[in-house]
């Protein structure tokens, strides 16, 4: 059923293992790195839809009360706001269901790449693209004494650290939801915001549920689920998305103060000529608001006649 993916996933795999020194774990952490660029437009897409469905919020939350006891105008309103920011509701659920699918396939893939069993290496090298790389066929499924194809929790005699996968999954998850989770906005009537509400729940729920399949599946997918979390989350970083300062528990950044010409009168701001100065006269300030200013105290005295020189003057017209 998964042929269409699962055989270039094992090609791929087999490619990287040779290319990398015959170091399967190098070649899946590649492979988790090749896949999760490839699904990077559907990241982007996911982040855009969130930034707009929060920017909408205080809108959606006055049609819910606005019509709250009808239904089919509250749809339709609701429906009218996503059309006018060019909001998908369910934009958000298409990197999950893209990579679903990948997520079975590349499970398919490591138990086929790291067969054992003869019927399995046969249907292996059938499952190879480039026919030169079936001389590698079996691939080494060993790394730090853990069988790449056992569940942690089936080798704990063998190697008791592989326990510490699952936890590593389990880490990698919280620490990536908790950075990509949108900063909590103050609602205007102080009741909590639904959606912030259910994004804290799914930044609990979804660690422990990855961290469980993580005990379940093989030792491979917890290096696919830990490699995949590392570039997420580096990813988001780049995108300036990761809430890195409200983990730490640090305080917000401050917001660069506007410009002072924004808020300054365009006669201001517009090259405006300085006002005329009348000799024997007061300078005149006017304001924005038309009102003048009281002339000041050394302007009033730059435009007395000079008295000591007044009277001697008047001096010598006597003589």
């Amino acid at each position: 059923m998964w042929d269409f993916l699962v055989n270039p996933l094992v090609t791929l795999l087999t490619l990287f293992y040779s290319v990398l020194g015959n170091n399967i774990v190098l070649a899946i952490a590649l492979l988790t790195v090749i896949i999760r660029l490839a699904t990077s437009p559907l990241l982007i897409q996911q982040q855009r839809s969130a930034a707009a469905m929060q920017e909408v919020q205080p809108k959606l939350k006055k049609i819910q009360e606005e019509y709250k006891n009808d239904r089919e105008k509250l749809s339709q309103a609701q429906m009218k706001l996503y059309q006018e920011h060019g909001i998908n509701p369910l934009g958000g659920c298409l990197p999950l269901v893209v990579q679903l699918p990948i997520l079975f396939a590349l499970y398919a893939t490591i138990t086929h790449a790291l067969a054992a069993t003869p019927y399995q290496l046969i249907d292996n090298a059938g499952r190879l693209l480039i026919p030169s790389l079936e001389s590698l066929v079996p691939l080494n499924k060993v790394w730090l004494q853990m069988d790449l194809t056992q569940a942690p929790t089936a080798q704990t005699e063998i190697a008791p650290w592989a326990i510490l996968l699952p936890l590593l999954v389990l880490a990698t998850t919280w620490l990536q939801s908790k950075l990509t989770m949108p900063v909590p906005q103050p609602s205007p009537d102080g009741k909590p915001n639904q959606a912030e509400m259910v994004s804290r729940q799914m930044t609990t729920i979804m660690p422990l549920m990855f961290g469980f399949f993580a005990l379940s599946f093989p030792v491979g997918m917890s290096i696919y689920f830990i490699v995949g979390n590392l570039v997420g989350i580096a990813q988001y970083s780049m995108m300036g998305k990761a809430n890195w300062r409200g983990l730490l528990g640090l305080p917000d950044a401050p917001k660069a103060p506007k410009a002072l010409a924004g808020n300054l009168p365009k006669n201001l701001t517009s090259g405006a000529s300085e006002p005329e100065v009348i000799p024997g006269k007061a300078k005149k300030v006017v304001r924005a608001n038309g009102t003048q200013n009281a002339p000041a105290v050394s302007d009033v005295l730059s435009t007395q006649p000079d008295i000591k020189n007044g009277s001697k003057n008047k001096t010598r017209k006597k003589k």
